[in-house]
């Protein structure tokens, strides 16, 4: 949206920027729920002790879908194979892995109908959460165009424009908010 005034773009680019960052994050916290099905994504964070410095696991290792519930991990230094063990087991994502000498497996355990529904109440808390930080970003930068119009910078159209700018954002991010609560609750009660 281009505005002539630069504290409104740039109020507006921060405003974007922020509620991204939100849905993003969003993103991140349904990738490492475990939905009974192997994902990769659940390891992201790892970290592991290797050759005197923090190291993620992924950039040791190559992390493959096996089975449906599968995940294996061949890992390039076999000297690591303990490290890696020790830093999923220290990591505490509910998952064991199991280590042949060559190759570490993680099977994920089958999810019964109950904790598939502890997981969609997870799901559309996270999903709540997104939400709440959308507000909180459009109280936010609508402060600012109040701000803005109070030291007499913008006019009072130019608020009103800003608002309902805001509120399409809003919206738009909102019903994709919506969409992903929907899509991960869909992925966690297909068995």
């Amino acid at each position: 949206m281009g505005y002539g005034i630069a504290e409104i773009q740039e109020a507006f680019d921060n405003f974007v920027l922020r509620m991204e960052k939100s849905v993003d994050n969003m993103k991140t916290e349904f990738q490492n729920i475990r939905a009974g099905r192997a994902n990769p994504h659940i390891l992201d964070k790892i970290t592991v002790e290797a050759y005197g410095s923090t190291t993620p696991l992924n950039q040791i290792c190559n992390i493959t879908v096996a089975e449906a519930r599968v995940l294996t991990l061949t890992v390039w230094d076999k000297s690591l194979l303990k490290a890696v063990e020790k830093a999923i087991l220290a990591a505490n994502i509910g998952l064991t892995p199991s280590n042949d000498g060559i190759i570490i497996r993680l099977l994920f355990p089958e999810v019964t109908g109950e904790r598939r529904k502890e997981l969609v109440k997870s799901v559309k808390t996270i999903g709540e959460a997104g939400k709440v930080a959308l507000r909180n970003e459009r109280r936010d930068v609508l402060e600012v165009f109040k701000k803005l119009k109070k030291d007499n910078i913008i006019t009072e159209d130019d608020l009103k424009t800003c608002e309902k700018d805001v509120e399409k954002l809003i919206v738009v991010k909102t019903e994709l908010t919506e969409k992903l609560v929907k899509d991960k609750e869909e992925e966690i009660l297909s068995v």
